[in-house]
């Protein structure tokens, strides 16, 4: 069976896994716990489009993950299962930044790929940031400046209460001598960022509203 689970719909599984555990450590109603464990199977089937049998038997053990040892047991069956973040090499990366003149790209080779939806990293020279996703089946890439604040806010790419800094783009507008900047803020740890994204509608809006 081919990978056929995003990362972020991996990440919305263990977030499904963590609520059982939950359940279980709280409630004591067994109807209670039985519609926690069906709701959590729907939940996670409605993820996708369509799943065929086998894919569907994958993903049926969630029900019976009651404590930790159990996530980490289930979790563990799927992770082959997750469809990496797409190999590209450094050059290709760099092409998608043609301004950047001494671009300095982090080693893809040593990150996990199957834990992110984006790649993004922080050139603390520049106080610029830089990300990578796939939009439409095609590999884009922003820039823009980034400044950190000292409180925590809301990302705009994961909607979770996180360490964050501002993120703006500014190209010429159409009167001279004039800026157009778009942005938001953002997670300052895009690790952390990716673990949280249990959607990718959020990531795609941020980059089509950036880029326009």
């Amino acid at each position: 069976m081919d990978p056929f689970i995003r990362s972020d719909q991996y990440h919305f599984i263990k977030q499904q896994t963590q609520i059982l555990i939950n359940g279980h450590s709280t409630v004591n109603d067994g109807n209670v716990l039985q519609a926690l464990k069906s709701l959590a199977k729907e939940k996670v089937v409605q993820l996708f489009e369509e799943l065929t049998e086998e894919q569907e038997e994958l993903i049926q053990p969630i029900i019976n993950v009651q404590d930790t040892a159990d996530a980490e047991k289930f979790l563990a069956t799927i992770v082959p299962y997750v469809v990496p973040f797409k190999s590209v090499s450094q050059q290709a990366i760099k092409k998608l930044f043609p301004k950047a003149k001494k671009l300095k790209v982090p080693a893809i080779e040593d990150m996990d790929l199957r834990e992110i939806s984006y790649l993004s990293w922080i050139d603390e020279g520049s106080s610029k940031k830089y990300l990578v996703a796939m939009l439409d089946n095609k590999l884009v890439g922003l820039q823009g400046s980034f400044k950190k604040i000292q409180q925590k806010g809301i990302c705009a790419l994961c909607n979770k209460h996180e360490e964050v800094g501002l993120f703006l783009t500014e190209k010429k507008g159409e009167v001279r001598d004039t800026f157009i900047k778009k942005g938001n803020y953002i997670c300052i740890d895009s690790l952390k960022c990716n673990q949280n994204l249990t959607s990718v509608d959020k990531l795609h809006e941020f980059i089509e509203r950036v880029k326009k």
